[in-house]
């Protein structure tokens, strides 16, 4: 399997299993249009303020495990092709093909093929991918992530202050240049999916989680 065939296989395989929406699978569980209902957006964090915690989590889970399968299908893929004595070779740096599954998982995420090519804003599934590519980064993100979620009860805010910080990071701790650009195309691409978020925290009319009495 040549270098660009190898990217381009597994972008595709991403984008196809990106494109697979779970806010939307579950909510049609419990009878609910999640596209028609809160926010619209077919993401845990509407799920979770339409139906609760369960459905919520359960979709960001199993968003979190899209990105980590989309991003680890080139190990995968690998260790079965070891396993298997197959002569078929991925070739190029390992790196780089989780990173072209992650991509592909993340378009499909936002741009379903199933949806009209509309979808999620892709952050639980960046999360899971980035397990794979880069989990010290995306571990110190999390952290980040729970600390401004609990002063301030925004989720947009906290997942923005998550992609931020991880070319941040990637920089502090001294990560080669692939893995940096790769952060910060990550953080651009997170900024960009919340451009909404950020006129309404600007403006004061973003929602926010407020814990109940």
């Amino acid at each position: 399997m040549s270098e660009v065939a190898g990217i381009f296989g597994f972008a595709l395989l991403g984008y196809l299993l990106g494109s697979v929406n779970f806010a939307v699978l579950v909510a049609k569980k419990h009878g609910i249009d999640i596209l028609k209902e809160g926010s619209g957006n077919p993401g845990a964090t509407n799920v979770k303020r339409v139906l609760g915690k369960g459905p919520g989590n359960l979709v960001f889970a199993l968003d979190v495990l899209k990105g980590f399968v989309g991003a680890g299908l080139p190990t995968l893929v690998g260790y079965v092709i070891a396993t298997q004595s197959i002569t078929l070779v991925i070739q190029g740096d390992v790196f780089i093909h989780g990173v072209a599954g992650l991509v592909g998982t993340l378009l499909g995420h936002c741009f379903s093929c199933f949806l009209k090519f509309k979808g999620g804003k892709g952050v639980a599934s960046t999360i899971g991918g980035l397990l794979v590519l880069l989990p010290i980064p995306i571990l110190i993100g999390a952290t980040l992530w729970g600390i401004v979620f609990l002063l301030s009860r925004y989720v947009s805010l906290a997942s923005i202050a998550l992609g931020v910080s991880l070319p941040l990071s990637c920089f502090f701790l001294k990560y080669a240049q692939p893995q940096f650009w790769f952060a910060a195309a990550i953080a651009a691409f997170n900024i960009w999916t919340h451009r909404s978020n950020i006129g309404r925290l600007l403006t004061g009319t973003e929602n926010r989680f407020v814990k109940k009495a």
